[in-house]
Formats: C-alpha cells, sequence, structure tokens
C-alpha cells in the first residue's frame, strides 16, 4: 500500500494521555475523583497547568489565570504540581511503547508518536497496537489513554482528539484527504489563532479552502510554512517519527505577586531562575550558546531579547550575566512586569564541546 505519491504507507500512532497532570493526582488521592481539579498555583498570579475533565466542564483549562478559573468554577480544588511523579509515570508509560516499537518521539511527559509500520510483535493491524498499548497502560498506571493512526503525523495527531477521552480513532490513506477538507483549518495541528485569523481574512476557513490555494499563493502569504499548508491540505505529511529528538531549549520562568517596576528587583528575581536553567542543562550535559530573556508586562504584552555567544557559555555566572545584561536595557519601564524568563538555547554536542575547549587550551 502506498500514499497518492507513491511513497509507501506508513503506520503511525500517536497516544496522548487523557488530562495527564490531573488523572494523576486523581488516581493517587481518592477524595479528587470526580471533582472538577486544577493542577497548578491558586494564589491570585498563578495560572493552571493542567485541569481534570469535571473542570474542563466549566471552560477552565491550561494556562487559564487561576483567579478566571476560580470564577468560572468556584468548587475548583487546586493541587500543586509534582513533576517528579509525572516524569516517573511517563517513563512507566515509555517502556510500554518500547515493548513494540524503537521508533518513539516524545513531544512532552504525556503524548508521543509511535511508528509501528515494522513492529516487535509483528502484529500487522496498527488499530490493533494501538488497543493493546491503551490497555497497557491503564493495568500498569491506573490512567487512561486516548489513541489516533494514521498513516502520517498529521493525521494521527488529529486522530487522537476525535474520542477523547479514553478513546481512539483511525484516519487512513483513502480517507485522510477527504477528513481534511471537511476540517475547520483553525483546528487543524499547528494553527494558531494568529495564523487562522489570517486564513480568514484570506477566505480560507475549511481544509477544502485551503487546497484551492495554489502553491504560490500560499508562499506568498505563510513564507516557508506555506508548503507545508499546501500538503496538509491534502493529506500529505512526510515527516518521520525521530526518536530521541534532540532539546532545543531549556528555560524556567517565574510569574510575580506583585507586579515589579524596579532593576534591583527584577535583577534579584533573574537569579534563581538563571540557577534553574543551568542545574537543568548539567543535569542533562547540555551546552548552549544563546539566551533569551522573556518578559510579561502588566497588560500581558510579552517581548524577547537574545543574546549569542560565539562559544558555549561554560559557568552560571556567565550565564546570568548574560541575562541581566539583556534585562538592563529595559529599565526604567512605565509599565510593571509580572513575569521573568530565562532560556537556553543553541546547544551543541560533547564532541564539539571538547573540541571547543582543547582550541582554547591551545
Amino acid at each position: 500500500m502506498s500514499e497518492d505519491d507513491g511513497t509507501p504507507t506508513r503506520k503511525i500512532i500517536h497516544v496522548d494521555m487523557d488530562a495527564f497532570y490531573a488523572s494523576v493526582e486523581q488516581r493517587d488521592n481518592p477524595d479528587l475523583r470526580g471533582k472538577p481539579v486544577a493542577v497548578g498555583g491558586a494564589a491570585a498570579r498563578g495560572v493552571v497547568a493542567a485541569a481534570s475533565y469535571e473542570a474542563r466542564a466549566f471552560g477552565v483549562r491550561s494556562a487559564l489565570p487561576s483567579v478566571t478559573a476560580k470564577r468560572r468554577c468556584p468548587d475548583l480544588i487546586f493541587v500543586p504540581p509534582r513533576f517528579d511523579v509525572y516524569r516517573a509515570v511517563s517513563g512507566q508509560i515509555r517502556e510500554i511503547f518500547a515493548e513494540h516499537t524503537d521508533l518513539i518521539e516524545p513531544l512532552s511527559l504525556d503524548e508521543a508518536y509511535l511508528d509501528v509500520t515494522d513492529n516487535k510483535q509483528g502484529i500487522p493491524i496498527a488499530t490493533e497496537i494501538a488497543t493493546i498499548i491503551r490497555a497497557r497502560i491503564k493495568e500498569v498506571t491506573g490512567l487512561n489513554a486516548s489513541a489516533g493512526i494514521s498513516y502520517c503525523k498529521f493525521l494521527a495527531k488529529m486522530a487522537s482528539d476525535l474520542n477523547k477521552p479514553n478513546g481512539q480513532a483511525v484516519i487512513t490513506p483513502r480517507n485522510g484527504p477527504a477528513f481534511v477538507q471537511a476540517l475547520a483549518v483553525k483546528k487543524f495541528h499547528g494553527v494558531g489563532p494568529a495564523t487562522a485569523a489570517k486564513m480568514e481574512r484570506l477566505g480560507i476557513l475549511t481544509g477544502a479552502e485551503l487546497r484551492s490555494k495554489t502553491l504560490v499563493f500560499l508562499q506568498e502569504h505563510f513564507g516557508k510554512s506555506g508548503a507545508w499548508y499546501y500538503n496538509i491540505a491534502r493529506g500529505i505529511d512526510h515527516r518521520e517519527v525521530q526518536p530521541d529528538r534532540p532539546r532545543k531549549s531549556v528555560g524556567a520562568e517565574d510569574t510575580f505577586m506583585v507586579d515589579v517596576f524596579d532593576l534591583g528587583a527584577a535583577r534579584a528575581e533573574l537569579t534563581p531562575l538563571a540557577a534553574k536553567v543551568w542545574r537543568q542543562c548539567e543535569s542533562k550535559s547540555l551546552h548552549g550558546r544563546t539566551v533569551t530573556l522573556k518578559v510579561k508586562y502588566a497588560d500581558f504584552q510579552i517581548i524577547t531579547r537574545s543574546r549569542t555567544t560565539t562559544s558555549p557559555i561554560g559557568v552560571l555566572d556567565d550565564l546570568e550575566a548574560i541575562g541581566q545584561s539583556l534585562l538592563e536595557p529595559l529599565f526604567p519601564t512605565a509599565k510593571g512586569i509580572r513575569l521573568l524568563g530565562v532560556t537556553l538555547s543553541s546547544f551543541i554536542d560533547d564532541e564539539e564541546t571538547e573540541a571547543d575547549q582543547l582550541e582554547l587550551q591551545i
């Protein structure tokens, strides 16, 4: 079997845990079961990290300010996150994936792509593998997972949302193009609100209307992404499942209880963020060259400032110093800062690092 363009058909599964963080909390605390739960801070400046399905019924979702979440759901129960537990459970789930394939591409702690075209157990039907994986996850962790099965990553991701929670769906090569044409573009994975609004201004509301546009038109209006939109409108996605994707960045951020107007106070807040990033990078032997400062103002405007060094940043003091140098020009400020973040990126591998160090010694 092959796709319309002649390339062999792959069998891709996208597994997505249902309300993962909140479900772990409900599993570990029976008093929370059946109740609206939000993982995150209940403080005035807190943000929801995850919400149970009982909470979602009230419009509570991730990234929602805690104050708004509580207003929407007065009975909402806030639970502080336990990322060490979530990571441990995620590890159990990855072990289950590995029983079937080594081609596993984690997207986060709670979701991953699996290529089961040539799977370890020789099961010819991908939907059967997805059923087995979901049952095994339930058996080992007590948690529910949903799955999408298709011939490409884009449609597998879209399929995993169709029968949530605790369900699965398949989109076949024969049905893929028709499925995409009937879908609203704002529901496409990877099409954010700004892009959806731009498409709407161009008269593109559905996959069918997206497909009607020429490649030249889409490249003219969307640049490099034009070719991607042209292909997915036809149900075409050649991306392979990439196991052990290299991490692109490590960051930390904090939302303040009170808006910060003073440079000294902002500098003090930046110090522990830089330290947290450095600890994470050291634990994973990551060596980066680009420091990015993120600032969210009281009016929710977000700006970023970056600086890239010629060689990897070698010590925490240098990371913090660059972050502070990016922060200082933003003061004095007429509007308060409600959030600061620091990210390190442009990682290089250990061999390159050793070569750089030898060069410096010479």
